[in-house]
């Protein structure tokens, strides 16, 4: 068996909603044959999506608060000045690192960032040599960093391609009306001499990549590409159709920029596959996608890095080689999973500590899982930098001025020590997004409210507007209302809207008929994904299934590439008992964004409903995995599926995992909730309860009431004590409940009309005159609780319908029994019950 090779291509915001028009027309055959004999598929990034952050995160399988590379720019290590991010930023080992230690030869062109080079075994031609590069009689010495080793400098410094190299018959492909360009018009100018950099730079790429592999002997190449994201970020506002604010002469010059950048690219590729040989496994990816439809941004904006904005949730990957599937789509690959999958091909074990784990999906036979507690941990050689040398020196400032001029980081000041202050507050501020981005939202707060005490001219406002998300998302109301009010009477540079904010602060007092109001308005003049998604949500709060149906689908139909947007419209089609559309939904998702637990836990959820036990077990398992914490709630449902699986098999199952359940009786006020519990404590169930309240002619044989269940939405703490014992809780406020425990529910059912009058002569008022806006109220917290018995795999609930309980008690008692699995007295639970005291019979109407 011949020893791995891989071929890992970076192509920076590379698109398949680009890709494939380009496809159709045959502007990309070199891709296409590549997917016809291996694999592809979407490739999902991460926040913040910054370029060094992203790239990092795919050399070393870690977020970047793992791998400490955490913007564009960084302070240098003798405070003088900021600089671009270099690779002495990074924390942790990349692949080439551990190649390096493995005995394996890797070459690195381009990659960013990876200046200084890292003296490993192989050639490293550092993201600095190739930048800005206009002449070859200006061009700069080479300097101490930008190449390892030293002595390729000479042969490489002959492979850059200039600006002024280029000639009509190179530019006219691109710019086939290049003859209209004005170049005393200013736009024209910029815009031009841009593109002739941006090419010069990636034909210099491209130059120095296919040399060294086809005269180096090596096992891992990795190369990355900046001309799409560049192109994109330039000139993708004229990308046809043509938006309605662009000029028809720009149109008519720059509308095949970004086709023919891609077609350029493959060209590039196709010369690639000269080199290698059907052995060699070859990735393509990009770190995230770009906008290219009626999303597109036509003007600029003045908000934070603005460049972001640009960019979509996926990008794309493709790969063929040995053992990989052939045309084939794979689904929910992530960035964290291209280092832990490259390991695994070259045989090596992935470190328990990488985010991402092996694309196992690829594969035609995976191999066995094979891990490492760290990388890091591991003695030895690694071809890492000399901590102590010092690169101070090199600092690129029409690098600097390019990032500007693309929108990736603001203009710094000049002032020095305000710009360092800056570059330190903006990479505090990318952490908190990371964390945020992992679920960690302490770590966020900590962070932002850090942030939030700098002192003018630094400007607080995007952290204050970080701030109120992470107080909607805890719930607080206060802290909410508190940092939008800030955020209102702000001065900022920053441009940003509150519309969004004030709704969900609606939704969190409970206003959810105002804010469904406010966005159906807002999706009138601006129909918005994210607009619709929120309308959604707030139906379904409210009960109102279908019109949440209904705004899921208008937002998938605006965009259908969010995971989240599909698994809200499945767990809409769950609660009203559509099944099979849950799944299918759940299925979606999951192809969007493998490791999306949420998803997986639907999955489980409909597909138990469908009775596949077997899959619905393999599904909850694998979102108790990917979840990475306690889940009372998965725990309930993998215990359900396994205890069905027992039964289906006809074993013995011996541990109930209800044994210890909390015996909950409940039903709306005045449904028979103190006569069940009366019919349970006669019959030797134990009971919590205080008697704190007597009997009165309401209840002349008692409440059986415990005081801290009118507590139970502020304090759910004490539910421990109610373990294997009954307690009363009425039906609004069973949402309360703590999820860790088990429940089984004997709930309450009588005749809403008879329930009514029952109020209000408890109340003494005049039942003729109560409202039917209170019969509506009471029918919704019926349907409610239907809604979270459906959402809670720990809660098993039997209704006992109370005319029945009181007319025919020998037809209940026996259910109820059973439910409760408990060995109980059937006929002191019949004594309990006194006829006389049903003083609320409605009588029904005959039937004409």
């Amino acid at each position: 068996m011949k020893k791995p090779k891989v071929l890992l291509i970076g192509w920076d915001a590379a698109d398949w909603q680009t890709i494939w028009p380009c496809i159709k027309k045959g502007y990309m055959p070199a891709l296409k044959s590549i997917m016809d004999r291996g694999v592809y598929g979407n490739m999902a990034t991460l926040n913040p999506s910054f370029s060094p952050m992203l790239w990092t995160t795919v050399a070393t399988g870690k977020t970047p608060d793992k791998h400490g590379v955490l913007g564009f720019l960084e302070v240098m290590s003798n405070q003088k000045g900021i600089r671009e991010t270099t690779s002495a930023s990074r924390k942790t080992r990349a692949l080439w690192n551990i190649f390096h230690n493995q005995g394996l030869k890797s070459n690195l062109v381009g990659w960013w960032p990876s200046f200084p080079a890292e003296p490993i075994n192989g050639v490293v031609v550092s993201d600095h040599f190739h930048k800005n590069q206009k002449s070859r009689e200006k061009i700069k010495p080479l300097k101490t960093g930008i190449i390892h080793p030293k002595s390729y400098e000479k042969t490489l410094e002959n492979l850059r391609f200039f600006s002024d190299e280029f000639t009509t018959s190179h530019l006219l492909p691109f710019i086939p009306n290049a003859k209209k360009i004005d170049f005393k018009n200013e736009k024209h100018f910029k815009k031009f001499s841009t593109f002739l950099n941006m090419l010069s730079e990636n034909c210099t790429v491209h130059n120095v990549f296919t040399n060294l592999i086809r005269t180096t002997e090596w096992d891992f190449t990795a190369v990355y590409y900046d001309l799409i994201d560049h192109i994109g970020h330039t000139f993708m506002e004229f990308y046809p159709p043509k938006m309605k604010n662009v000029n028809d002469l720009d149109y008519e010059i720059f509308n095949q920029m970004v086709d023919h950048a891609y077609r350029f690219q493959d060209m590039m590729l196709a010369r690639t596959l000269e080199l290698i040989d059907d052995d060699t496994t070859i990735i393509i990816m990009s770190d995230h996608g770009f906008e290219s439809g009626a999303k597109r941004r036509i003007e600029k904006v003045n908000y934070f890095v603005e460049a972001a904005l640009d960019h979509r949730q996926f990008g794309m990957f493709v790969a063929a080689g040995p053992n990989l599937k052939s045309n084939e789509k794979v689904f929910g690959l992530g960035l964290v999973d291209v280092a832990p999958t490259i390991l695994d091909i070259f045989d090596l074990p992935v470190g328990e500590d990488m985010d991402g784990s092996v694309a196992t999906d690829i594969f035609i036979k995976p191999k066995p899982k094979n891990t490492i507690p760290s990388w890091d941990l591991v003695k030895g050689d690694f071809g890492e930098l000399d901590k102590s040398m010092k690169f101070d020196q090199i600092s690129s400032q029409e690098a600097i001025n390019q990032m500007v001029e693309l929108g990736y980081i603001e203009k710094p000041s000049g002032n020095l020590a305000m710009d360092i202050k800056q570059t330190y507050c903006d990479k505090r501020f990318n952490l908190s997004k990371v964390y945020i981005g992992k679920g960690d939202l302490l770590k966020a707060k900590e962070i932002l409210l850090d942030l939030v005490k700098e002192e003018h001219p630094i400007d607080t406002t995007p952290y204050y507007l970080e701030l109120v998300f992470l107080s909607i998302n805890e719930k607080n109301i206060n802290d909410s209302e508190k940092y939008l009010k800030i955020l209102k009477k702000a001065k900022s540079r920053f441009s940003f809207n509150t519309f969004f904010i004030e709704v969900s602060i609606l939704k969190l007092k409970g206003e959810y008929e105002k804010a469904i109001s406010l966005l159906n308005s807002h999706v009138q003049k601006f129909p918005s994904d994210y607009a619709y998604y929120q309308m959604g949500q707030y139906y379904r709060h409210i009960d109102k299934f279908p019109e949440a149906r209904k705004a899921f689908e208008n937002a998938i139909e605006i965009n259908g590439n969010k995971a989240k947007y599909w698994v809200s419209l499945g767990e809409v089609h769950f609660q009203l008992e559509e099944f099979e559309d849950a799944a299918n939904e759940a299925l979606i998702a999951i192809e969007l964004v493998r490791n999306f637990a949420d998803a997986h836990y639907l999955l489980g959820m409909a597909l138990e409903k469908l009775g596949d036990t077997e899959n619905s077990k393999t599904a909850f398992l694998t979102a108790k995995y990917l979840l990475k914490k306690d889940s009372k709630k998965i725990d309930h449902a993998v215990e359900n599926i396994e205890t069905q699986i027992s039964l289906e098999s006809k074993q013995n199952f011996q541990n109930s995992p209800t044994k210890d359940a909390i015996i909950v009786v409940s039903g709306l006020p005045r449904s028979g909730t103190s006569l069940m519990m009366q019919m349970l404590n006669n019959s030797g169930c134990k009971v919590l309860i205080d008697k704190e309240r007597i009997a009165d002619e309401s209840n002349p044989k008692g409440y059986f009431e415990y005081k801290p269940v009118m507590n139970l939405m502020n304090d759910n703490s004490w539910l421990h004590k109610a373990k294997s014992k009954a307690v009363k809780i009425v039906a609004p406020l069973l949402k309360f409940l703590d999820q860790k425990h088990r429940y089984k529910v004997v709930f309450m059912q009588r005749d809403i009309d008879e329930i009514m009058v029952s109020q209000s002569k408890m109340l003494k008022r005049d039942h003729e005159t109560l409202s039917l806006s209170l019969k509506e109220g009471l029918e919704s917290i019926l349907s409610e609780v239907k809604r979270w018995e459906n959402s809670n795999p720990g809660v098993q609930i039997l209704i006992v319908d109370y005319n029945v309980l009181i007319d025919n008690p020998e037809s209940q008692i026996p259910k109820i029994v059973e439910f409760l699995d408990l060995d109980l007295d059937t006929a002191k639970m019949s004594n309990a019950i006194d006829a006389s005291l049903y003083r609320n019979r409605l009588k029904k109407k005959q039937p004409n």
